[in-house]
């Protein structure tokens, strides 16, 4: 992938190392092609103008407007699996193969639905995304293929299916795997002929849409448990696409948190801030189990309950938190600190009393100190036990 190499070097000019990293993002996320810029905003030229605008005024600027957003593509990467996936997403992007996008929750599948639509010849035909677990059972057929007037109780009016409206664009099926058997089986039957037929109706009527389906789930093993069709899995896993987790992406996670914390401070109309180093520590040493939207939850939660310009690790969900309390070695920093014997004693007290969840008698039991000498310490910290344990994680990481 030497173009996205050269991006690199090309723009990497802006005033500090941080915004150089910021900055050659925004160049891979360029290469994705100005066609996503033009898609995203009819006026493409305009668009692309403000990008570099903002680039430039970041550094100088502390206020941001909603034309800042601008800069966003939708998907944001530079670790090697991002860019094994950008790679991907332009080859298959012209052709009408089937798709099925792989990976856990909250890592953009649908957002890489959208490129590879973006990216197409069809991405002046609708993209028609379903997700497919909130469609209830009983109604699968009629939401996805459409119905006749009086074909059902309820039926007051023909109405065209999610299929048919997606004409000759995209069909994106989110949870595909939510499908029930019988469901599955009517599905398999339309990619087959490429043509649906409407509840209660007669007509066969041509299907033209490309079909990208998406899974959290591995569903091979699905079908080897029985509750998915092997069938349909070939027929929509033409070309197989992971997408990575968040703790595969390495130095993504800056480049993530750059870009919430502008989208956001954006959408406020708020001056830019930014994360103290020792919430960036937590940031990334967090594992991420809900991957990209947990990153964004999280940035939006400590804007929202940050009251000072730059945002401490206070400000964090309590889970990220909890999380650096656990990894993190009281003993090591005391001394890393100069502090005095007592400092160190109680910082290792309470460090322990955070690992056993607030309980006084495991915590002693570690200790090897009675309970009362443990209460006495807390006393003396001017800690009442009636606290939840949380409450413990402000006064360790202090």
């Amino acid at each position: 992938m030497p173009r996205f190499a050269k991006l690199f070097g090309e723009r990497a000019t802006a005033v500090n190392a941080q915004d150089a990293w910021i900055e050659g993002q925004r160049g891979l996320a360029n290469s994705i092609g100005k066609q996503l810029y033009d898609t995203y905003e009819t006026n493409g030229a305009r668009r692309d103008s403000l990008c570099r605008e903002n680039v430039q005024a970041s550094a100088s600027s502390e206020v941001m407007t909603d034309d800042a957003a601008l800069f966003a593509t939708p998907l944001i990467g530079r670790s090697p699996a991002m860019l094994r996936l950008f790679a991907l997403i332009e080859r298959i992007a012209p052709t009408d193969s089937s798709v099925l996008i792989m990976g856990a929750t909250g890592t953009g599948k649908e957002l890489v639905a959208r490129s590879i639509h973006d990216l197409s010849s069809r991405r002046t035909a609708p993209f028609i995304g379903i997700n497919c677990s909130a469609i209830p059972d009983t109604l699968v057929e009629a939401e996805l293929f459409g119905h006749q007037r009086g074909s059902f109780t309820g039926a007051h009016e023909t109405r065209r299916g999610l299929f048919e409206e997606a004409a000759s664009g995209t069909l994106f099926l989110d949870e595909v795997d939510a499908l029930s058997l019988p469901a599955q089986a009517k599905l398999l039957r339309v990619l087959q002929e490429r043509s649906l037929r409407r509840v209660g109706g007669r007509e066969n009527i041509p299907f033209k849409a490309r079909v990208i389906s998406a899974a959290n789930r591995d569903l091979q093993q699905a079908v080897n448990e029985g509750v998915f069709r092997a069938d349909l899995l070939f027929r929509l896993r033409v070309i197989p696409l992971h997408v990575p987790g968040l703790h595969e992406r390495g130095e993504d996670v800056w480049l993530l948190i750059e870009h919430f914390l502008r989208k956001h401070a954006a959408r406020r109309g708020l001056p830019l801030r930014r994360f103290a180093a020792d919430a960036g520590e937590a940031l990334i040493a967090h594992l991420w189990p809900g991957n990209v939207r947990e990153l964004e939850n999280a940035v939006e939660y400590a804007l929202t309950i940050g009251a000072d310009k730059e945002l401490g690790i206070n400000d964090l969900p309590p889970d990220v938190v909890r999380q650096v309390a656990g990894n993190r070695d009281p003993i090591k920093e005391s001394i890393a600190r100069n502090a005095t014997l007592a400092e160190m004693e109680r910082r290792y007290i309470l460090f322990m009393l955070e690992s056993f969840g607030g309980n006084q008698i495991k915590t002693a039991s570690a200790l090897d100190i009675d309970r009362r000498t443990l209460h006495r310490k807390l006393k003396e910290y001017g800690l009442l036990m009636v606290k939840p344990a949380s409450e413990y994680v402000e006064v360790i990481l202090h």
